[in-house]
């Protein structure tokens, strides 16, 4: 398995991930948030490039070792889905929000046979909505999906909930809590700003951010 703690301290190093107690974040979902993460920021930096890209692919390795096809989602996750599938020469195909609206209308990208065995690379899983319509797209694609990996999960209650639901096995680089528990270790924020951070998990959505 992965070292959580060392992916959460790459994230921290290179900026993937804010922390900020006293200004929120808003989300594309409206939630108010005293984090953000964007994981794009670690394709600039090519030294925690690759040892994110290594970390994924031993956890590819291990825990799915029998797939066939790698399937990134778009987009955040098309890069480190071709990067993934490049070293375990695995052919790669992604996977758009929706058909395309033109041309082939296709939603899956790329060249795929029914009854592949997949693993579906994600940047990021906050509810794990967008997350699951994708293997919904690849199951009706005729594709078998065999499970997900992330570099990072909230580890909300709602995406476990979501994913058991689906039957969809998923593994993520670190979390939520690994990240948190490392930044006050390393003094980036301090024990009140820490409870700030941990309170916000537990109820994300009706959290109203700061006056």
């Amino acid at each position: 398995m992965t070292n959580e703690k060392a992916v959460a301290e790459k994230l921290l190093q290179v900026s993937a991930v804010s922390l900020n107690t006293r200004k929120h974040y808003t989300w594309a979902s409206g939630w108010k948030s005293p984090i953000y993460c964007d994981n794009r920021r670690i394709l600039s930096f090519t030294h925690v490039r690759e040892f994110i890209k290594s970390e994924m692919c031993n956890l590819i390795f291990d825990r799915f070792p029998d797939v066939s096809l790698v399937a990134g989602v778009s987009t955040a996750g098309i890069a480190w889905g071709a990067m993934a599938a490049d070293q375990l020469k695995l052919p790669f195909v992604y996977v758009r929000p929706k058909p395309k609206e033109h041309g082939l209308g296709n939603q899956i990208e790329g060249y795929y046979e029914k009854g592949q065995k997949t693993v579906v690379i994600e940047d990021l899983i906050s509810t794990g909505k967008s997350s699951l319509k994708v293997v919904e797209a690849l199951r009706d694609g005729g594709l078998e999906v065999a499970g997900m990996v992330s570099i990072f999960t909230y580890s909300f209650p709602e995406a476990v909930e979501a994913f058991a639901k689906a039957s969809v096995t998923y593994y993520s680089l670190t979390n939520y809590p690994t990240l948190i528990q490392l930044a006050l270790e390393k003094g980036i924020v301090n024990p009140d700003q820490e409870t700030i951070l941990l309170n916000w998990k537990n109820n994300p959505s009706a959290w109203k951010g700061f006056d």
